[in-house]
């Protein structure tokens, strides 16, 4: 296509196109986005795993889809690192944002960042939705929970700002997310419409907090959350949609002058109740610069008619796309899209970094006294698999299991594989697995939320016979369902370089760095910021 090199240049149809973001389905470009971006001029590109399957091969992807294009896309990714990334292959996968919140280091969580951003630059990504902002204070959080670096305002803004330094110093633009804050939800925006119910005080004094402090520090973007503030927009206007957050708050309050993007308009918290397509107009009213669409081509084309629809008519004036297109435009030069960026890549370092990381986050919360376990006699590892995949619970099938891990440190391993919500017939294998064994390592995931795994933990946890330690692969709250458990372990994710990480600590062969991130019941945090 033909290069467009001035925004002057631009006609009002490509710059309502450079207010949306969309996705597509494949590792080509399909007609669909093809279409998209050539005869809407559609601002950005966002990847998922569906798209994805090696660095050399995104890079290929990235390169296709802006020589389609007549503007530099924003091509962007949810590589939050640990449980949320959507490319492994090819590129370093750093600890999510609970253990680098256990880590406590930011000097090496900006160096992650920095890392990591550029080996995304390197394959064409300039955007990475990351790191989240979210302070997680509530343990039923089905959505942000290990997303989030913990639950004290201080310590999220302290690591998240870090991140954020990083990303940039890398050629990638954070975007920090989810404002006004999604952490004190127990409900997921992907299937829902949560409220936070608390007063401005409140929301004054811990979520607004770390955006506040990465507006102060010049984040490029921020991402809205599909969540309900009564306290700040009493019409029950989600915050995407909301002018009086958008504009009132995050603009004229806050002072943020960087780019505003909408979460996925197809989320159920907009799509099954306003709309996608008018969301998008009422997103756009609200004040946000960058609305993103990311699965069904019918909605993203929707999305865009009724945005032009709404400007003929005037309902959107001219003026509104004027400047959220201009905004998108400085931050693309800003970010060198036009030309001129060239990345540092140094994967050895990345590896040191993940790995540095990883070892610094496992959190024994309970049971020190009792590790390292014994290696005389049977270690029976209990591994809990995701089985259900989502867009923040991915199936991923792991060779390197903490299984692996031990038997690598010398123990007699035997692994025992099991859903979320066990069967009772994979129930009575972990049992026969269990008998005359000197060690029982159940490594939960999300057992908080699963009856059935809590039972299973329960019972080994009553039995004296062998020695039984508790690791918990996702949210640290598992242990709320078994609080007597002797020995509980966090490490907030199932990563390859964690388990290697995990099993270090469980051996002694390594030593406990980290201070517990979030309050566990009667297990109070450590090491809150001043």
């Amino acid at each position: 296509m033909t290069a467009i090199s001035g925004f002057e240049q631009l006609s009002l149809k490509e710059k309502i196109g450079q207010l949306f973001m969309c996705g597509f389905d494949g590792v080509e470009p399909t007609a669909g986005i093809e279409a998209l971006v050539k005869e809407y001029g559609i601002g950005g590109v966002i990847y998922f795993r569906r798209n994805l399957r090696n660095a050399s091969q995104v890079e290929a992807l990235s390169g296709k889809l802006q020589a389609a294009s007549a503007v530099p896309l924003f091509i962007a990714i949810d590589q939050e690192g640990g449980m949320v990334v959507r490319l492994e292959e090819g590129v370093t996968v750093m600890p999510g944002a609970m253990a680098q919140g256990a880590a406590g280091d930011a000097a090496l969580t900006r160096e992650a960042a920095k890392l990591a951003g550029a080996e995304l630059r390197d394959i064409g990504i300039n955007m990475n939705f990351a790191p989240c902002l979210d302070v997680n204070n509530n343990p039923l959080n089905p959505v942000i929970g290990v997303r989030s670096y913990g639950e004290n305002p201080a310590h999220v803004s302290n690591i998240g700002i870090a991140a954020i330094e990083g990303y940039k110093e890398g050629g990638v633009s954070a975007v920090a997310k989810h404002f006004p804050g999604h952490g004190d939800t127990s409900a997921d925006s992907h299937h829902e419409l949560p409220v936070v119910p608390h007063g401005i005080d409140r929301l004054n004094a811990v979520e607004l907090v770390p955006f506040r402090k990465a507006i102060s520090e010049g984040v490029d973007a921020i991402m809205t959350a599909h969540v309900v503030f009564p306290a700040f927009e009493p019409d029950k206007m989600p915050a995407t949609l909301s002018r009086k957050i958008l504009t009132g708050l995050l603009r004229d309050q806050l002072g943020f002058d960087g780019v505003i993007v909408t979460d996925c308009l197809e989320m159920n918290a907009i799509s099954e109740t306003i709309g996608v397509a008018r969301g998008a107009v009422e997103a756009i009213k609200a004040g946000a610069d960058l609305v993103l669409v990311s699965h069904r081509l019918e909605r993203q084309t929707a999305a865009l008619e009724a945005v032009l629809e709404a400007v003929m008519t005037g309902e959107i004036p001219e003026a509104r796309i004027e400047e959220s297109a201009r905004r998108i435009w400085t931050l693309k030069q800003l970010r060198g899209l036009f030309g001129g960026h060239a990345s540092a890549v140094d994967s050895v370092r990345a590896e040191q970094v993940m790995n540095e990381l990883s070892e610094a986050a496992v959190t024994v919360v309970k049971g020190s006294e009792a590790l390292p376990l014994a290696k005389g006699g049977r270690t029976v590892v209990v591994w809990t698999e995701a089985r259900v995949g989502t867009e923040v619970v991915e199936v991923v099938e792991q060779s390197w299991t903490l299984g692996a891990a031990l038997a690598d440190r010398g123990y007699d391993i035997e692994e025992t594989r099991i859903g979320l919500n066990p069967t009772a017939e994979e129930a009575a294998a972990v049992r026969a697995a269990a008998a005359g064994s000197r060690n029982v390592v159940f490594a939960s995931y999300d057992a908080c939320f699963s009856e059935s795994q809590t039972e299973l933990i329960r019972e080994l946890a009553s039995d004296a016979s062998h020695t039984f330690a508790w690791v918990a692969m996702r949210t640290p709250y598992d242990l709320l369902g078994v609080p007597e458990a002797p020995i509980y372990v966090c490490c907030y994710e199932n990563k390859p370089a964690m388990m290697t990480a995990l099993a270090g600590v469980l051996s002694g062969e390594a030593p406990v760095k980290a201070k517990q991130p979030v309050t566990i019941g009667p297990f109070g945090r450590q090491g809150d910021d001043a």
